[in-house]
């Protein structure tokens, strides 16, 4: 019998009733469309989202969801990287909210160097906001980065010559059961291009601690605006997308390759490789998972034939596959 993916069976019904006595009926979401919550503004139905507002809901959430007998869950950002399935998720995605989406400055050595603990949940283009707002230095680069801080420091995200390790200085998380909260040092993050420990260990980040350097405001904002002019001159800011749908190959650059191939402008359905920027497949209007992953296997294989690089995808798939 064909169900729904996104239809909660069994044993997700099960664990959305234990969830109702953690977290009031407002932030318990049942067969919640992903395409409201997805950068692309596609995907099918989840059974349920949750919307966790500090540490100890998270803990109780992740305590019922890991002993419950077979039930899917996931943690899910700004939606900024991810394409989920037509047929939706047949679990639990559960998102950070409420404490999770605050900034402050921590502490001030006295010699130029500031501390700022940022949460999870908190937007990078307001995390840069404030940064710029206060005089402090070192985060422009992720100004234009549609994501949260949890997602950013999940994957290193990274735009113009930065990254988040060049900023991040300790990590405070939660195992994925809910059991324990560690803070690790930046050098035991595993650090790399879109890479870090986090996503080996399958942990959760619940905050970051940042190092920035004073600077004056005007200059730093000027420096934002022009990378965000850039951003907008190069990017189809304005269709719905996840970024960089391709991870940058060893010694070459995917939108190059993509390019090369003539594919600007391919579509299925509603999906199209960007006229603008090659390494983007857009959501021009109407696009289904299966429209994006019908370019994305297009791209993969046509690049393949012609170079024998083998492109692999930087936006997460969930529930579907190339």
């Amino acid at each position: 019998m064909n169900h729904d993916r996104g239809q909660a069976g069994p044993a997700a019904q099960r664990l959305i009733e234990d969830i109702r006595s953690i977290i009031p009926a407002e932030r318990l979401l049942e067969g919640e469309p992903m395409s409201k919550h997805t950068s692309f503004r596609i995907g099918g139905n989840a059974a349920a989202l949750v919307i966790c507002s500090n540490e100890e809901e998270l803990a109780q959430v992740l305590k019922k969801c890991s002993s419950s007998d077979g039930a899917e869950y996931m943690m899910i950002g700004n939606g900024s990287n991810f394409l989920v399935s037509d047929s939706g998720y047949p679990g639990i995605m559960i998102r950070l909210g409420g404490d999770f989406d605050s900034v402050s400055a921590e502490s001030d050595n006295g010699d130029g160097t500031v501390y700022v603990r940022a949460g999870a949940a908190k937007l990078l283009s307001g995390t840069s906001a404030f940064m710029t707002e206060h005089g402090l230095t070192g985060m422009e680069f992720a100004s234009g980065i549609p994501g949260s801080v949890g997602g950013a420091v999940f994957m290193n995200a990274g735009a113009y010559g930065g990254e988040m390790k060049d900023i991040v200085t300790s990590v405070r998380l939660m195992k994925s059961d809910g059991s324990e909260i560690i803070e690790l040092p930046a050098e035991e993050m595993d650090f790399s291009y879109r890479h870090s420990v986090v996503e080996d260990r399958g942990l959760i980040v619940l905050s970051a601690l940042l190092r920035l350097t004073e600077d004056e405001p005007a200059e730093i904002a000027a420096r934002v605006h022009d990378l965000q002019n850039r951003r907008n001159a190069k990017q189809p800011v304005n269709y719905p997308s996840a970024g960089s749908t391709f991870k940058r190959p060893v010694g070459g650059f995917a939108a190059a390759l993509i390019d090369e191939a003539g594919l600007k402008g391919y579509r299925c359905g509603g999906a199209m490789v960007s006229e603008k920027h090659a390494g983007f497949v857009i959501n021009t209007g109407g696009a289904t998972a299966e429209d994006v992953l019908n370019v994305m296997r297009h791209v993969r294989d046509t690049v393949y034939s012609r170079s024998g690089i083998m492109l692999e995808p930087e936006v997460r798939l969930i529930g579907c596959e190339l």
